[in-house]
């Protein structure tokens, strides 16, 4: 049966697999469902998470389907090999994850933030495997800074994007994972789970991927290799009949109220679920709304 707990549990019930991956591992949770659903979802997390944001989610989804939420490579309990960690470097070992865990039969890619990006380029080259696509606080090509979020947003982002004031903040003073992970839960993190998402960034060096993810944003062409990523599968998005599930709160961060009345009428097959007040860790805020919805929908899909 599905989860029927309504609190927000730090627990981590779980335990991660590991793989190897190209020069490296994933770690990832698979919950190997008994029954022959033939669908899987692959549940993608964003900058600086982990599969552990997933951790009160997938409780509702798994006795639908198979679930599958890696760490992504440099992150979490993932492998942390010395490459620069740029979009087209987790686009690789993912890919190389997936053909090794899921080579074949269709998915619902159920994504946020960076996941999302992931997950709709690798959607966007597999489109015979989408069954559909659940989506929060995504990642699109951003034609102007005002687009990608608010004054505070701009100038918070622009100082990340400066080669030498972004590093210190990032690298040396931690305030990603310090300040903007908890600032983007409306009703912030405790301690152990602070802790649990801190725990893969100890040290400077090993924070290289929670710098380089906010100079990967498409924003006004920079950078072109991801921007031009980002405008193909954002076209296929747009005009694609797959099932989607878009979730949006208010204010948002990327997926802001405006935003989202946008997308409702410019998405094909799109159901729309407002969970109220959130900012940009939507799963920290609305695990279980987000979950039963999620549940919901691939059941629909298993029944067409």
């Amino acid at each position: 049966m599905a989860s029927t707990d309504t609190s927000i549990s730090s627990c981590f019930p779980f335990t991660l697999k590991h793989v190897a991956v190209l020069d490296s591992h994933i770690a990832y949770i698979d919950t190997e469902a008994s029954h022959n659903a033939a669908i899987t979802a692959i549940l993608l997390h964003g900058n600086p998470t982990s599969s552990y944001i997933w951790r009160n989610i997938i409780p509702h989804v798994s006795p639908v389907v198979r679930c599958i939420a890696p760490d992504l490579i440099g992150m979490g309990k993932s492998g942390k090999p010395i490459i620069t960690y740029r979009f087209v470097d987790h686009a690789r070992y993912l890919d190389a994850f997936l053909d090794a865990v899921n080579p074949n039969g269709p998915v619902v890619i159920v994504a946020q933030d960076w996941g999302s990006a992931l997950g709709l380029h690798w959607a966007f080259r597999h489109q015979d495997r989408i069954a559909g696509l659940a989506l929060m606080e995504f990642i699109r090509p951003f034609s102007t800074w005002d687009d990608a979020g608010g004054v505070q947003a701009q100038e918070v982002f622009k100082r990340f994007r400066d080669p030498v004031v972004g590093r210190k903040l990032i690298m040396e003073d931690d305030v990603f994972v310090k300040v903007l992970l908890p600032g983007g839960v409306v009703r912030g993190l405790t301690g152990e789970e602070q802790g649990y998402y801190s725990s893969p960034f100890p040290t400077v060096a090993l924070r290289e991927p929670v710098w380089r993810w906010p100079n990967e944003i498409p924003i006004e062409g920079h950078p072109k290799d991801v921007f031009e990523i980002a405008v193909k599968y954002h076209d296929w998005l747009l005009e694609t009949d797959k099932p989607k599930l878009l979730f949006w709160a208010t204010p948002g961060a990327f997926i802001n109220p405006e935003k989202a009345r946008e997308y409702a009428m410019k998405l094909k097959n799109v159901t729309m679920v407002d969970l109220g007040e959130g900012r940009h860790y939507l799963q920290e805020d609305h695990p279980h709304e987000i979950g039963h919805a999620t549940a919901e929908f691939i059941r629909e899909l298993l029944h067409q």
